[in-house]
């Protein structure tokens, strides 16, 4: 049966979007050049090498509770009848009671003390009563009860955490627990980014007929703004093909990857894909997804290429897809499996059997716990309120048609752009 998406096309002269990626990720590897770097710079940065624990974590046993310490065999014979210890120190987080309990002795004791030498059980102190000097206990205490133990976290020499790693806020502070204040970390990867097109203006100028206002160039930027980058927004480029190669020559001369918007479609005034041939070993591909078919990808110089259509929301889908994966793998970072999830769509979504389409939708969680998404405005590639409004991508097959509102969807999460 012939498809119904008019812009469909046979599958020989198109790339499934698992296939694009698929030769974005075989082509591109990792900058060998690495950095170290304290700590308080080092967030989103890509870990060079594994670190192991130099020491126990934590180097000593420690309670998770406050209470009382005392030897559980003290009460060992208790039963069910209430005993007595009496109260010989504290223990305090950073200032630990010096000696060894006897017989019938406990130590008042606070979160994160380490454990007086021979006690084994910290009871909480919910569960005790003291009286002149006494502390009575409600039950027998067990023994390893809320005590922490030595390497409870990790024990010396396990891995910390691998090479590959984007460092978190948490990563930062386990590497701290462990004492170590500075990082191998791979240098940010450079990237240049243009718009091509006559018809575009600058914010802040006046536009005149038949212009409308670059947002593409804003959306890469603050796209590209994550601390393994650093991009460097190169404006406007008219279409004008000795202006175009000077540009293209330029951010390739400077950068890692070069990233365009518009110029890669079949127009006439389309110049980009046609100075490809002659400054790179570029591959202009047609990738099967909506919005997003005109796509390029390869090589200028030493720098990687990806031209990206003009239209603002299959920029972000072709970024969010094609590019994003390439720049990770470019910085060295792991790769994980996108999230897909199941929702109930609450609106009705038109879609003709062909491609693979990318909505804008709004998830939620509803009053019974069921994830829903509702469709954002109208799905125009052109049409940037609805992206602005959306929260997750609706993913529709190609074989797909319409979506009824009540059927299930999957969806793919999405924040800060990333």
């Amino acid at each position: 049966m012939e498809s119904l998406d008019r812009c469909a096309e046979p599958k020989a002269r198109t790339l499934t979007l698992s296939e694009a990626r698929k030769r974005i990720l075989e082509t591109v590897g990792p900058a060998r050049e690495t950095e170290r770097l304290s700590l308080a710079k080092a967030r989103d940065r890509v870990l060079v090498e594994d670190i192991l624990a130099p020491f126990d974590i934590p180097p000593f046993a420690n309670s998770a509770m406050d209470g009382y310490a005392l030897r559980s065999s003290d009460c060992a014979d208790a039963g069910t009848v209430q005993f007595r210890a009496r109260v010989v120190g504290t223990s305090y987080a950073g200032h630990p009671y010096v000696g060894a309990l006897k017989a019938g002795e406990c130590v008042r004791i606070f979160t994160g003390a380490a454990i007086p030498e021979g006690a084994d059980s910290v009871v909480m102190q919910e569960e005790v009563a003291v009286e002149e000097g006494y502390a009575r206990f409600s039950r027998p205490a067990r023994p390893l009860e809320n005590i922490r133990p030595i390497g409870d976290e990790l024990p010396a020499k396990a891995p910390l955490l691998r090479a590959g790693k984007l460092l978190t806020p948490a990563d930062l502070g386990l590497l701290a627990s462990a004492g170590i204040g500075a990082v191998q970390v791979r240098r940010r990867i450079r990237v240049a980014h243009f718009s091509t097109g006559d018809e575009l203006c600058p914010v802040g100028e006046a536009l005149v007929p038949g212009m409308i206002y670059d947002s593409n160039r804003y959306t890469l930027s603050a796209l590209l703004d994550r601390p393994f980058l650093e991009a460097c927004d190169l404006g406007v480029v008219r279409d004008d093909p000795v202006s175009l190669r000077q540009a293209l020559e330029t951010a390739a001369e400077m950068s890692d990857a070069v990233l365009t918007t518009g110029g890669v479609s079949v127009g006439d005034a389309d110049f980009v894909a046609k100075l490809l041939d002659d400054l790179g070993q570029v591959n202009f591909w047609k990738v099967a997804i909506k919005p997003g078919k005109p796509f390029a990808f390869g090589s200028i110089g030493r720098a990687r290429f990806f031209g990206l259509p003009g239209n603002p929301v299959a920029v972000l889908v072709v970024f969010h897809e094609l590019v994003r994966p390439g720049l990770l793998r470019m910085a060295g970072t792991d790769l994980h499996p996108d999230l897909r999830l199941s929702a109930v769509c609450q609106s009705y979504l038109r879609k003709a059997p062909g491609r693979m389409e990318f909505q804008r939708g709004y998830y939620e969680q509803n009053g019974s716990g069921q994830i829903v998404v509702t469709a954002c405005g109208k799905q125009g590639s052109h049409r940037l309120s609805g992206a602005s409004q959306a929260n997750c991508f609706i993913i529709l097959q190609p074989e797909s048609g319409p979506v009824q509102p009540g059927e299930t969807v999957s969806i793919k999460p999405y924040s800060g752009g990333w």
